[in-house]
C-alpha cells in the first residue's frame, strides 16, 4: 500500500488505524495519545528512522516545539515540546503539528524543525506552506472531521460549544476554532490580542469572501477600544458576549463578540461573528451616502429650540 503525500491524507490514514485498534480493543476515541501514536506508528511504517523519544524540555520563551534527528546519526528521530506550556491542549496540538512535520518534512529537513508559538497558529500555506501544512495534519488527526461535524450539528456555536471541542480531543480553544473556522459557512473571525494590540486573526472563507479580514501580521493594529478584549470584561461577559454596533470591529455591519482572557492576562481570544448575508453594495452605499449633520446645521437647530 502506497504512503499518503498530503497532510489530510496522512491524517486519514492514522484515524483509520487508531479507529480500527479502539474499535477491537473497547478504547476510547478521545483524545488521541500522539506521543504513544508517534513512536508506534513510526516504528512499524519507518523502522529506519523511528521516532524513538517524546519528550518536555525547558525550551526558549516563544518556542513551542521541535522535531530533532538523534545527534548521533543513527536514523532515530525524537519529539520535543516547550514544558514550561501550561495549557495540556496545546501541548497535545505541538505534539500532533511535528508529528506532521516527521510524516511530511523530516527528509527535506533533515537537521530537523524548530516551531514558534506562531507557526502554530500560521494556516496560510502562501506564506508558511510546511507549517501549515503541519497544521492541517494536526487538525484533522486530533479533530477528524466526520466526528467534529456531529459534534457541532444543529447546535449554535458560541465559547461554551467551543470549549466543549477543545476539551473533547484535547487542543487549545484557538485550535478548536480555528478547526471550525476552516469548515464553517459562516462569516466569523477569530482574533487573538496581546497587550492591547491584534497579534493576528483568521477569518473563514465566506468572510473572506466579502472582504474581511485582519493583515496583524503586516502592520501593527490596536484592538478596537470598544471591544470587550480591550475592555478587559470579566470572564462571565466575555463568555456571554456582546453585540456590538456597526464600527466598533471591521465591516460595516454590528459583530457580536465573544472572548476568554488567558489566566495569566497575557492574551485575549475573540471570537467574532457576523451577520449570515452580508451587506450588498446598494445597502452599503445608502449607509455611506446617509447625510450626516452639519455642525452649524446642528447650532442653528438648538437656537431655533431655544
Amino acid at each position: 500500500m502506497s504512503l499518503p503525500t498530503t497532510p489530510k491524507g496522512w491524517a486519514i490514514r492514522l484515524t483509520q488505524i487508531l479507529s480500527a485498534v479502539q474499535g477491537t480493543h473497547g478504547l476510547p476515541r478521545f483524545p488521541i495519545d500522539v506521543a504513544t501514536l508517534a513512536q508506534d506508528f513510526s516504528r512499524q511504517v519507518f523502522p529506519n528512522a523511528p521516532i524513538t523519544m517524546v519528550r518536555g524540555l525547558n525550551l526558549s520563551r516563544g518556542v513551542d516545539g521541535m522535531l530533532t534527528p538523534h545527534p548521533h546519526g543513527s536514523g532515530e528521530w525524537g519529539i520535543i515540546f516547550n514544558e514550561t506550556i501550561r495549557s495540556p491542549g496545546r501541548r497535545n496540538f505541538t505534539l500532533a503539528h511535528e508529528l506532521g512535520h516527521y510524516l511530511l518534512h523530516r527528509r527535506n529537513n533533515p537537521n530537523g524543525l524548530t516551531c514558534t508559538n506562531r507557526n502554530m497558529a500560521d494556516w496560510d500555506e502562501g506564506r508558511n506552506r510546511i507549517e501549515a501544512e503541519a497544521n492541517t495534519f494536526a487538525s484533522y488527526l486530533l479533530m477528524p472531521l466526520d466526528d467534529f461535524r456531529a459534534q457541532i450539528k444543529d447546535r449554535t456555536v458560541d465559547i461554551d460549544v467551543m470549549t466543549a471541542l477543545a476539551d473533547r480531543y484535547a487542543v487549545s480553544l484557538t485550535a478548536a476554532i480555528l478547526k471550525w473556522l476552516t469548515i464553517t459557512d459562516k462569516r466569523a473571525m477569530v482574533v487573538v490580542g496581546k497587550d492591547g494590540f491584534i497579534d493576528w486573526a483568521w477569518s473563514s472563507e465566506p468572510l473572506i469572501r466579502t472582504g474581511i479580514y485582519y493583515a496583524a501580521r503586516q502592520s501593527v493594529i490596536e484592538l478596537p477600544p470598544a471591544s470587550l478584549a480591550a475592555q478587559e470584561v470579566d470572564g462571565e461577559t466575555g463568555r456571554h458576549g456582546h453585540l456590538h454596533p456597526v464600527g466598533v470591529w471591521l465591516g460595516s455591519e454590528p459583530v457580536r463578540e465573544m472572548t476568554v482572557f488567558s489566566p495569566t492576562n497575557e492574551m485575549t481570544i475573540s471570537l467574532l461573528l457576523y451577520p449570515d448575508r452580508a451587506p450588498s453594495r446598494s445597502e452599503l452605499a445608502e449607509l455611506e451616502e446617509e447625510p450626516t449633520p452639519d455642525t452649524f446645521d446642528k447650532f442653528m437647530d438648538c437656537k431655533a429650540v431655544r
